[in-house]
């Protein structure tokens, strides 16, 4: 057999393969492949032959990343809130003022649907270059039919730059319009919202919190998209705990997210329902914030993913390799923690189990790193140093995406 490309001599490859040992580590490896589909993972020394071979020498290897939160597709700017939270004020209090979330609704529902995709697309392009190949964008900056539908098709026409699964999130709040009729808008989510947008989406997600929606509303909207089709994922106890996680992992929910104040109940319900724990260290971080309850969801078995829940106001954060480290410095994450959670365990949390891992099966995405100078070729070193590395090497299906020629040999 001869292969279409050969990545030959990576150092350390991490394979994060499901029944892999740990993180699935290889010395010396090999990684080949046949159109869009991976055709061999080992050593160097059992690798096919290639029409295109590129070295791997010095270099970290990793399965393409997944950043398995974000909501990519906006316009306008929140810098006078970030100084507001500064002097003291609490996003909550924001939100509910008009501000936040609402303010980035009034700026995005004004910006045509070209330059919402290439806003959306700048900021993939830099993701991209950390080594990412599969993003999760949420809409919700739109909170009507028209809106809404415009930000998804901005985020499908953003997967030229990478993979995309996108997801409907228009519960993200109650629209200014409807402040007086709150069960008017979670109508119209549920009767025109979720028809217009469910062919766009792959998940439906809600937040559910104070200042947004209530339980018994949440339920509803995820039901109804559920029924449509979509997959469930819910903003889970953020600011407040309400029992959305625990509800949404008893629909089937392929991942709730954020989780700062959790329960027992809610962590037995992920456990049971093998729904995803999505960790956001960038909020936490930006809101001044409490961590999720790590080691019990540790305790019960839950897997964890880890996403910069890219936004404008609450988590500004652009590099997954940042949210990385801060998943290990500010919520105790282990470094093999956080290494399958922006890998395979977030590929879990958009419910794509063959994202995240290299091997038979897996999608052909592949990553390759040098280490800090002096560090060696090994996760430790990529993750300890804040600010994540550009990738030298990017495949995404089976093709190179991003890289520098000086790995052709």
């Amino acid at each position: 057999m001869t292969a279409d490309l050969l990545i030959h001599r990576i150092d350390r490859l991490y394979t994060m393969a499901p029944d892999a040992d740990g993180l699935g580590m290889i010395a010396d490896a090999s990684v080949a492949f046949s159109g869009d589909e991976v055709c061999y993972v080992g050593p160097h020394d059992g690798a096919p032959d290639a029409k295109i071979t590129l070295s791997g020498q010095g270099q970290v290897g990793l399965p393409g990343l997944v950043d398995c939160h974000t909501h990519a597709v906006w316009a306008g700017s929140r810098a006078d809130e970030f100084a507001r939270r500064l002097a003291g004020a609490h996003y909550s209090e924001i939100l509910e003022s008009g501000g936040g979330i609402l303010s980035t609704v009034r700026s995005t529902r004004a910006a045509s649907e070209a330059e919402l995709t290439e806003m959306a697309r700048a900021r993939l392009r830099g993701m991209r270059r950390q080594g990412v190949t599969t993003v999760e964008i949420k809409s919700g900056y739109g909170l009507s039919v028209a809106a809404e539908t415009r930000i998804l098709r901005a985020a499908a026409a953003a997967s030229d730059v990478l993979r995309v699964v996108s997801t409907f999130l228009g519960a993200h709040t109650v629209p200014a319009e409807f402040r007086g009729d709150r069960a008017g808008y979670v109508r119209q989510v549920i009767d025109e919202q979720i028809p217009a947008c469910a062919p766009l989406a792959e998940c439906i997600d809600v937040y559910c919190d104070r200042g947004a929606f209530t339980l018994a509303e949440s339920v509803a909207i995820l039901k109804a998209g559920q029924a449509a089709g979509l997959k469930v994922k819910a903003h889970s106890e953020q600011v407040a705990h309400t029992g959305i996680a625990a509800a949404a992992a008893q629909l089937g929910a392929v991942s709730v997210e954020h989780l700062e104040r959790l329960d027992a109940a809610g962590v037995a319900a992920l456990a049971d329902n093998g729904t995803v724990a999505v960790l956001l260290p960038g909020a936490q971080l930006y809101l001044k914030d409490t961590p999720p309850p790590v080691a019990a969801l540790r305790a019960a078995g839950v897997p964890m993913a880890v996403a910069t829940d890219l936004n404008p106001g609450s988590s500004p954060v652009h590099s997954l390799w940042t949210a990385a480290t801060l998943s290990c410095i500010l919520q105790g994450l282990t470094i093999d923690e956080a290494a399958l959670g922006i890998t395979r365990h977030a590929g879990m949390a958009l419910g794509r189990p063959r994202l995240g891992w290299l091997g038979p099966g897996s999608a052909a995405d592949l990553a390759l790193f040098s280490p800090p100078p002096g560090e060696p070729a090994t996760i430790s070193s990529l993750i300890q140093h804040m600010g994540g590395r550009e990738a030298s090497l990017v495949i995404q299906d089976g093709r190179r995406t991003h890289g520098v020629d000086s790995l052709d040999r």
